[in-house]
């Protein structure tokens, strides 16, 4: 059967897992009466609730007697790791860019990308459907952008589409009538070339992801560039540097079919599989038949930019409400983990209980501890800290990321003038339709740690803020952080709703009444910069005197909810995270206000 490998590639939410869905039905890999659910390709819980791709995932469709294997990549920065791989798989890929919004930085980095590895990308303007949509304008931003990211008289002849992925229909031209997706994969066909390879040479296959199964071992999922390979082949993993990393037998081949891997008797070359056997090769390995010497050519796995402390809860409630609690689970739990995330380094720290982590954002590193969470883990977080490095000559280089936001004219002011203040460089500014302007800036990383919530604030929920790895450079020095300080519960107990309203005038809570809480937890913000030690489990006296209107209800006002990544990204240095599977709770690091006064006098001296 002849055969197409492509990827489909585009920025956070420009609806590509709805495009592979819809690829999916219309080339009848489904029944007609099967239950799929949507956006069948977010296969995990994590997935699924935040509407965001984080494994770049394969799947196969047949159409007109040829197998289109096709990759759905993550459009994250976090997991742009994994879209720099995906590629080296494909052939060509689909470009999806929305058409109200246009090319966006993600859009920028993913198919600078894939320019860079010579595809020619196929362009689809994605939700013309939208009443705000603008596809003309839009296809000229991309011509633009192919422009700018240096793309050959070739990659700039791009065969275009206009499309409803939603609605499950493309069309050539935006007056044309919509039937379905016949015009996107008629595209395809016409413009993917079928893969290049070998057949008859020896085995060679780069390892571009990485599962770890209960029942295979590992599993890595890589194309085939020359050969054939059946089960119980002897094989060899050679590193990038080509020293021999091991020799094993291949246990299992699986093929992608639809949804389903299916074990396949014979893989030749162009074929993406997954293959079981291995025990230490990992992505970025070459996995060859004996006699090959030379390893294949391999992206180099992206460095880490920030890291955090994973430890064990040591609050009073520890044990209370998880199953996995000491720190030999935790540190089985995060080896595991490195094992099948390349992106994912750990490491010991200084302190025995604790563990350092090492990723490439704070949504990357988030959804790993809401993973834990969800596996029964309990965990003390530490505020994540950007990774530093130093230049040939001994300087101290920081990343530095590429931030496009996307706001109302009238907001525009305050976002300029606070990520100023964070040492931030305004690179661009220009109105994008409809009263809103987009502007660019090159910030350090550290500087946009905790920024978010307050760009929502500042914004009133309306703008969108997109940020992208850009470049290392010198120390941009010290920056702000938090204006504020906390309110630290003095006492254990239960919150009492009469306490609360007698607090309420120090700043906003972060708790309700009738919550479980200890001596140097965070309960809520003070309205002023230094921290304050209140006591939230005080109830009313009570007297045999009446008054008018004392024993009326008390309203409190609402808490301002805490999320896993809007804890991690507001608290302070001396502060912690503890993360269970029922709770998330604000603390400082030292219980103890003794404790606490004599670190702080410490660090003061240093």
């Amino acid at each position: 059967m002849d055969l197409r490998n492509i990827a489909i590639i585009a920025h956070v939410d420009h609806g590509k897992t709805t495009m592979v869905d819809k690829l999916l039905q219309q080339s009848g890999t489904f029944r007609e009466n099967q239950q799929v659910q949507e956006r069948a390709m977010d296969s995990n819980d994590i997935e699924r609730e935040r509407g965001i791709t984080i494994l770049a995932k394969c799947t196969s469709v047949v159409w007109q007697d040829v197998r289109i294997n096709i990759v759905d990549t993550p459009g994250h920065a976090d997991f742009g790791g994994e879209v720099e791989r995906i590629l080296s798989m494909v052939d060509s890929c689909v470009l999806l860019v929305d058409a109200a919004e246009g090319p966006m930085p993600q859009t920028k980095f993913v198919l600078g990308k894939a320019l860079k590895q010579g595809l020619k990308p196929i362009v689809v303007i994605n939700k013309v459907d939208k009443p705000e949509q603008r596809a003309d304008e839009v296809l000229n931003e991309i011509f633009d952008l192919f422009a700018a990211l240096e793309a050959t008289e070739e990659q700039l002849d791009f065969p275009y589409a206009f499309a409803s992925a939603k609605n499950g229909w493309a069309v050539k031209e935006m007056g044309d009538e919509p039937k379905d997706l016949s015009p996107l994969f008629e595209l395809i066909l016409s413009h993917v070339q079928p893969p290049a390879g070998d057949k008859d040479g020896p085995f060679r296959m780069l390892a571009t992801t990485l599962e770890a199964n209960n029942f295979l071992g590992r599993i890595l999922t890589g194309r085939i560039t020359s050969g054939t390979l059946r089960p119980n082949t002897t094989i060899k993993a050679l590193s990038r540097d080509g020293n021999v990393i091991e020799t094993a037998r291949i246990t299992k081949i699986l093929g992608f079919r639809g949804l389903e891997r299916v074990p396949v008797d014979e893989a030749e070359a162009g074929d993406i599989v997954a293959i079981a056997g291995l025990t230490t090769a990992t992505v970025a390995d070459s996995i060859v038949d004996p006699s090959v010497e030379e390893p294949l050519p391999a992206q180099p796995i992206d460095p880490s930019t920030i890291a955090m402390t994973f430890a064990v809860n040591d609050s009073p409630y520890a044990g209370t409400e998880g199953t996995k609690v000491t720190t030999r689970q935790i540190w089985d739990r995060l080896q595991r983990e490195a094992e099948g995330n390349v992106a994912i380094r750990v490491s010991q720290s200084e302190n025995a209980d604790a563990y350092e982590v090492a990723g490439r954002g704070e949504l990357q590193l988030a959804v790993l501890i809401e993973t834990m969470r969800r596996e029964g883990f309990e965990l003390s977080i530490s505020r994540p800290r950007v990774l530093f490095r130093n230049d040939e000559n001994g300087k101290r280089l920081e990343p530095i990321e590429e931030v496009t936001v996307d706001v109302d004219e009238e907001y525009s002011g305050i976002v300029v003038e606070k990520l100023s203040q964070r040492k931030a460089e305004l690179t661009d500014m220009r109105p994008a339709g409809a009263g809103k302007q987009r502007i660019v800036f090159l910030a350090p990383a550290r500087a946009l740690i905790g920024y978010y919530g307050e760009f929502l604030t500042d914004t009133r929920g309306t703008g969108v803020l997109n940020r992208v790895f850009h470049s290392w450079e010198p120390y941009k020095g010290a920056i702000a952080q938090r204006h504020t300080g906390v309110l630290i519960s003095s006492e254990q107990g239960e919150s009492v709703a009469y306490a609360l309203w007698n607090l309420e005038d120090r700043g906003p809570m972060f708790i309700g009444a009738g919550e479980k809480i200890y001596a140097g937890m965070i309960i809520g913000q003070h309205t002023r910069g230094n921290d304050l030690e209140v006591n939230p489990v005080k109830g009313k006296k009570l007297t045999n005197v009446r008054a008018s209107g004392t024993d009326e209800a008390v309203r409190l006002t609402p808490p301002i909810p805490m999320s896993l990544e809007k804890a991690i990204a507001y608290i302070a240095d001396d502060e912690l995270v503890e993360v269970t599977p029922k709770s998330i709770r604000l603390r400082k690091r030292y219980l103890d206000p003794n404790m606490r006064k004599r670190m702080s006098r410490q660090q003061e001296v240093a």
